[in-house]
């Protein structure tokens, strides 16, 4: 199995038609009907049903389009390695982040990077634990941001210097908007938001047995979605501080938990991870601003 066939057939995919698939792709539909006959008969499965004017894939189509994605991707990232090893003034930086105000420090470091290196290019992915380790161990980022401690076994990594407060965010008319922080059993009853994530692990922690009384009723990977929710009475968003936009006339108010519920940031790697030019720079320039 080559690249090129996985590119090829990924255009068909995303086009489903194999005439603007050969266009886009600047080859004839011959060489492109051909390859794709190729990559069937040797995984040996059908991966298209084909009708009159349009492609379908099948199940083991789509299996294969999305096992095809991280290849390329993986193999796109590699080709930018190679050509960024010669060319510290430039290259390309993946991470993937969690939410947190703390980004902040992130972002000052790579607009340092920026103004000594201006051909870089950074590429950040949005997620949860689970999603953004998952492309770092594909090794699809060079860095991810978790809300969580790392498994030292994997990962090296740097602790941002501040904690995320958590907190309800709530309609500026609800009644606990009266209350200075809110309690479980204030949240008991409840239709509440979350992140799965954050509700299995550091809601669960802080509510210990009276966990089984809270009422989850929608989950949130964007705390943003929540928000508006939140904003139209729909139940209160669990978040950390600072995330949302609570400040007067926004029609939200955030209050904390009681008691202090605090979540730590870290930006991690694979232990044994060979570093770019570009990612050793971002490392290090992270590692003393975090000591500053």
């Amino acid at each position: 199995m080559e690249i090129r066939q996985l590119r090829y057939f990924l255009a068909v995919a995303r086009e489903e038609n194999m005439t603007r698939a050969s266009e886009l792709l600047h080859v004839s539909q011959p060489t492109l009907s051909k390859t794709l006959k190729a990559l069937e008969e040797e995984l040996g499965k059908k991966l298209f049903t084909r009708h009159s004017f349009s492609i379908e894939l099948t199940d083991e189509g789509m299996l294969l389009r999305d096992r095809a994605e991280d290849l390329i991707a993986m193999a796109d990232k590699i080709e930018q390695e190679f050509v960024s090893l010669d060319d510290i003034n430039g290259g390309d930086l993946y991470l993937g982040l969690a939410e947190s105000y703390q980004i902040r420090y992130l972002a000052r470091v790579l607009g340092r990077l920026k103004s000594v290196y201006p051909a870089m290019n950074y590429h950040i992915t949005s997620g949860d634990t689970e999603q953004v380790t998952e492309k770092l161990d594909k090794g699809l980022l060079d860095f991810a941001v978790i809300c969580e401690p790392p498994d030292e076994r994997k990962y090296n990594y740097i602790e941002f210097p501040e904690t995320d407060i958590w907190g309800a965010v709530m309609s500026a008319d609800h009644p606990l908007a009266a209350k200075e922080a809110v309690t479980i059993d204030d949240l008991i009853g409840q239709p509440l938001f979350c992140s799965e994530q954050s509700w299995n692990y550091e809601i669960a922690e802080w509510a210990g047995d009276k966990m089984q009384d809270l009422h989850l009723e929608g989950s949130f990977r964007l705390a943003y979605n929540g928000s508006v929710f939140a904003r139209e009475g729909l139940g209160l968003l669990l978040t950390f501080r600072h995330l949302i936009d609570c400040s007067a006339g926004s029609g939200l108010e955030f209050r904390p938990l009681d008691p202090l519920q605090e979540t730590h940031l870290y930006l991690i790697w694979n232990k044994y991870q060979a570093f770019t030019p570009l990612a050793g720079k971002f490392m290090g320039q992270f590692r003393n601003a975090m000591e500053e």
